[in-house]
């Protein structure tokens, strides 16, 4: 055994050496040509030199195997070992070492005094030597013509267990933005080049090993097992996804095993986080006073809610139970919440197999007060289990197995309701009325539950009370195990290869809830002049003391894929031809759906091709099509055929470029245009056949003696359609791309979509049709165009210091082009053609009504309002205000713009890195009923027909309309205790703009010097302190500008992180 593993060892390292010398010799001789004429000076000087020793690490702190090192102006040099250690003898002060290995950035150091020179190597994105992953496989960088963008996973790293949220601002062509920061729920929303689409569909086509998947399964993907992360924007990249490709496509591939000594890594980090902003709100004494106005400046003679001596008494933070000033947010909430994440994984193998295992474990917790007396703890806690094992086997020279499996498991607990829920609770709630709870007195010293407060008939909410009185318990899983096998053919002819790829999982969830039912107390029989009072309970006969158990909901997927690939490369002397088809089937089965329709198995079945051809590295030509099909059309338009084809000119590869270089050392000009599909139209299935309901309540007839019986009637829910069919996506690219001084590598792009035949209700049907409902047809056109833009920069420098600067910017627009709509005589800026898809139409609001006067001399409006209401403008000038006066307001709901910036400086062991991210033209409306103050809009499916008092935002309270603040322009209309119909409509008095530019990430690390841990065994050992939205610019100041509209949900978090990466 032991002469087993020997002989596998020394013919690992003899194949690693042969192929690192053929790498260095093949370096070395292009250098020995070009320094020819010094070869006896460096000779000379090199028997008067000294060793040099170090190591050559990657990013990661794993060696670098093979990499080369050589005397600058030499034909001296080595390839690093297994260890990716290297010697070199005679080497002379001052002379400079040239670190290279494909795919990464050379790096130059200069020979001082010392003799341990270790060197760190930087991936190279830009890399015209490198690989670039595309649909089912791989191209040379130089070779691609389709626009694709990747992100290096070091940047994906932050201080979160959500993937998702690390995209924004990061990756050129995506739209992204996160609304909420409540564990669990907060996955960000994230577009390809923006939404050209007013259907049913507008996010990607995620793809992680082949396999569709959620962007739930996406924010559960642990950075350290990425090896590659793209995007896919254009038809010539999505093509071949055919009709699920429209949207574009995020490709994710996880790590492969790597050849050498097992090699473990460890990455731990402790996070503290806490709101970014909260929305202000008043003290209980003004929001007492502006109550009493509120009633008052609507009706004079209306009964007052708070007297003056309450007023007086209610002294805020006092725990006073007679004059309560409970601060809700105190009650329920904590000022931050600690977090933790650790991932492991160990890296090895052979000649005949190579593995990739990791586990990773992440609790985020939320920042609800959890209750010292209560049984159970319903604050948040999200943790998510991950497992994956990938192994590569070399069954033959020709033939390699692939297994692939991996478990994703999360287990969350929190209150009933959901974190959001919570806060917009808190918000909804009387601060004055009673406390969260009243403390125990004699006569109920062994009451066994919380005595909750309440006031009157119990009939109000009391937060505190609905989120104390149970928890809710959910899973998911994902289990995924995949099977690949690859052929090479070269037996049959050069640069014949084929695939087959089989996958199974199961994804599985469940939820769980427990609660009781609070018993709600009031104070009774207040002694004023003793200060004596009773506690009574309001609803003895329906609180309980012991849980009530609801099972919830279960649910099971069942997905199988299936792909078969046949793959061409060959050079023939200056021409490069490569070809690839490929066949895929897709089954997806609900077993526990809830009809007959869903329980049928969801199917796609599609062939793929690519067709290739380069001329001397210079000219390349590529076309590509997809033929998919999908079950859920009629037979007759089931199938579609969906073309694209690019050119590309990689000038800097002519001769004629030779003197421009030392300049722009590349230059490269590429194009494409296709089509591309979308089979996600619509919720509902086989849009070819009728939905008919049998037992329609709305129709029948009553029959019996006294007509008590009835029976219910059948009526048409849809109509079927066969025409109806997949929207399809016409696709055009132009791109640039220039690397200067070798340095700054940037990529431009500019792009055009037309979206045709989009599902579209009809606007309208004769009557004398008889039609029951209005029918389905794809109808809607849509267009899109735009701009991707990139830049990266790397600088290495000789004092053992580097510098990175990297930065992108997306400008997404689309707009309707085709669109049935109604008619509106007279006002045609109610047609939706011509303005983007995402437009908001509303009232121009031109201030408010100074005095009755005013209202009295203006057109009619809505309801009854007065003085101190929203003034709207008469656009067609017709005396009144209506419908038609309705215009394009704001930018669209989604941002046009969205960008980032960044850089990272090294030195000596230090690094310290810096990105901000932005977006703009974006605009978002301020919920009128959810922000007023003292209205009752509590959600009666959470907590059924409690009533609310909402909170009183600070800013309003500053400045609002009235007698004695008569300003047309206050922040708020006149106040009021119930909605006024009039305020409440959408127009630009509630619009805001939602750009800003957030410092989204700070990060500070140390690399304990290797020569220290090298004596404990440890290879690589870096610690690290991170920040994650730390400051935000923006015009908008109440409250985090990112959760646009969500303003009154779970705030987006503040995060304050330390880790460490430890490599054995």
């Amino acid at each position: 055994m032991k002469t087993k593993t020997r002989d596998l060892s020394a013919c690992l390292k003899r194949r690693l050496w042969i192929a690192g010398v053929c790498l260095a010799a093949f370096s070395f001789l292009s250098v020995s040509v070009v320094y020819a004429t010094d070869d006896i000076q460096t000779i000379q000087q090199q028997k008067k030199g000294m060793t040099i020793k170090g190591k050559v690490l990657g990013t990661d702190g794993e060696p670098i195997i093979g990499a080369s090192v050589l005397v600058k102006g030499s034909t001296t040099g080595v390839v690093t070992d297994l260890d990716g250690n290297y010697t070199l003898a005679n080497v002379s002060k001052g002379a400079i070492l040239e670190f290279s290995y494909v795919g990464y950035v050379k790096l130059t150091k200069t020979v001082g005094s010392e003799t341990t020179i270790n060197a760190i190597l930087y991936e190279d994105s830009q890399m015209l030597e490198g690989v670039e992953v595309v649909a089912f496989g791989t191209q040379k960088k130089e070779s691609v013509i389709g626009a694709i963008s990747t992100v290096k996973v070091a940047e994906l790293k932050t201080p979160s267990s959500n993937l998702t949220n690390a995209l924004a601002g990061r990756i050129a062509g995506v739209i992204s933005y996160q609304r909420t920061g409540e564990p669990g729920v907060d996955d960000a929303s994230f577009f390809v080049r923006g939404v050209t689409t007013f259907g049913y569909k507008k996010d990607p086509l995620i793809l992680i090993d082949g396999i569709e998947l959620t962007s739930t399964d996406l924010a559960r993907l642990q950075p350290d097992d990425i090896a590659s992360f793209s995007i896919m924007k254009d038809a010539t990249a999505t093509a071949l996804y055919g009709a699920r490709g429209a949207n574009g496509v995020i490709l994710v591939k996880t790590k492969e095993g790597q050849k050498g000594k097992a090699r473990l890594s460890l990455r731990v980090e402790n996070s503290i986080s806490a709101p970014t902003q909260e929305i202000d709100l008043a003290d209980p004494v003004t929001y007492m006073r502006l109550h009493n106005e509120a009633y008052l400046t609507r009706n004079p003679l209306a009964p007052l809610m708070y007297s003056e001596e309450k007023i007086d008494n209610t002294v805020p933070g006092s725990g006073s139970v007679i004059y309560p000033a409970t601060d809700w947010r105190k009650e329920l909430l904590k000022d931050f919440t600690m977090n933790q994440r650790v991932n492991l994984n160990i890296t090895g193998g052979g000649d005949v197999a190579r593995y990739y295992v990791a586990a990773s474990y992440s609790q985020d917790n939320g920042i609800l007060e959890v209750d010292k007396n209560s049984n159970f703890n319903n604050n948040i806690k999200q943790r998510v289990y991950t497992l994956r094992s990938n192994v590569n086997i070399n069954a033959t020279k020709t033939t390699e197995l692939i297994v692939r499996l991996s478990g994703v498991f999360d287990d969350y607990n929190g209150p009933l309701y959901g974190g959001s829920a919570m806060y917009n609770l808190i918000m909804k709630s009387n601060p004055v009325l009673f406390p969260a709870k009243y403390p125990k007195d004699e006569a109920h010293a062994y009451t066994k539950h919380t005595l909750f407060g309440n006031a009157e008939n119990g009939q109000y909410l009391n937060p505190y009370a609905e989120m104390v009185r149970g928890y809710k318990e959910s899973g998911r899983s994902n289990l995924s195990a995949q099977f690949e096998v690859k052929q090479d053919l070269k037996f049959l002819t050069e640069g014949l290869s084929a695939r087959l790829l089989f996958n199974t999982s199961r994804i599985s969830s469940y939820d769980v809830s427990r609660k009781l039912n609070p018993y709600y107390y009031k104070m009774t029989n207040y002694d004023y002049l003793t200060g004596d009072y009773a506690i009574d309970i309001i609803n003895p006969d329906e609180g309980s003391e012991y849980l009530i158990y609801d099972p919830g909901g279960k649910s099971i997927t069942a997905n199988m894929y299936i792909e078969a690939a046949l793959n061409y490369n060959r050079d023939f002397g200056k021409h490069g031809v490569g070809g690839l088809l490929v066949y895929q089937l897709r089954n997806n089965l609900q077993p526990n759906a809830g009809s007959l329709q869903a329980s049928l198995p969801y199917r796609n079945v599609g062939l793929s091709g690519r067709f290739t051809y380069a001329y001397n590295n210079r000219y390349f030509a590529e076309f590509n099509f997809g033929y998919n099909g999908s079950e859920r059309f009629h037979k007759s338009k089931r199938f579609g055929f969906f073309p694209s084809a690019g050119l590309a000119w990689v000038v800097s590869n002519e001769s004629f470029w030779d003197p421009f270089k030392s300049v722009v050392s590349k230059l490269k000009l590429r194009a494409s245009y296709g089509i591309v599909g979308n089979d996600a139209i619509g919720s509902g299935r086989f849009l070819y056949l009728s939905d008919i309901n049998m037992n329609d309540s709305k129709y029948g007839a009553n029959f019996g003696y006294n007509f008590d019986y009835h029976r219910d009637g059948i009526s048409v829910k849809r109509y079927s359609d066969p025409e109806i069919t997949w929207e399809k996506s016409a696709k055009t690219n132009f791109a640039l791309e220039f690397t200067l001084f070798d340095d700054l590598n940037v990529t431009a792009e500019y792009y055009t979509e037309r979206r045709k035949s989009i599902l579209q209700q009809r606007a309208s049907i004769p009557a004398s049709m008889g039609l029951w409902v209005q029918p389905y047809a794809n109808l809607g056109e849509a267009k899109g165009s735009g701009v991707d833009l990139s830049l990266d920069y790397n600088k290495y420098f000789a004092n053992k210091s580097w510098l990175q600067l990297r930065g992108n910017f997306t400008y997404a627009t689309s707009e309707y082009m085709v669109y049935e709509d109604y008619e509106y005589p007279g006002a045609w800026w109610k047609q939706k053609v011509g303005y983007p898809t995402n437009q908001t139409w509303g009232y121009i609001a031109e201030g408010l009504f100074v005095d009755d006067n005013e209202v009295a001399n203006s057109p009619v409006q809505f309801g009854e309002y007065g003085a101190g209401d929203i003034k709207y403008r008469d656009v067609n000038k017709d005396g009144k205000i209506t419908d038609l006066d309705q215009v394009p307001i704001g930018y669209p709901k989604e941002p046009e713009i969205v960008y980032g910036f960044g850089a990272s400086y090294g030195y000596k062991n230090w690094d310290i890195s810096v990105f901000f991210q932005g977006l703009a033209r974006e605009s978002f409306w301020i919920d009128y009923n959810n922000v007023s103050p003292y209205f009752n809009t509590v959600d009666t499916k959470v907590v059924g027909n409690r009533v609310g008092h909402n909170a009183l935002a600070k800013f309003i309270a500053d400045s609002h309309w009235s007698e004695d603040n008569r300003d047309a322009y206050a922040v708020w209309p006149r106040l009021s205790p119930t909605s006024i119909e009039n305020n409440s409509k959408t127009s630009t008095w509630f619009m805001r703009d939602g750009s800003f530019l957030r410092l989204k990430q700070l990060e500070i690390g140390y690399t304990i010097p290797e020569k220290v841990t090298n004596k404990v065994g440890i290879k690589n050992l870096r610690f690290y302190v991170t920040g994650n939205n730390l400051l935000c610019f923006s015009k908008f100041k109440l409250w985090d500008p990112e959760m646009a509209g969500a303003g009154l949900g779970y705030p987006v978090q503040r995060v304050y992180n330390v880790g460490l990466n430890l490599t054995f």
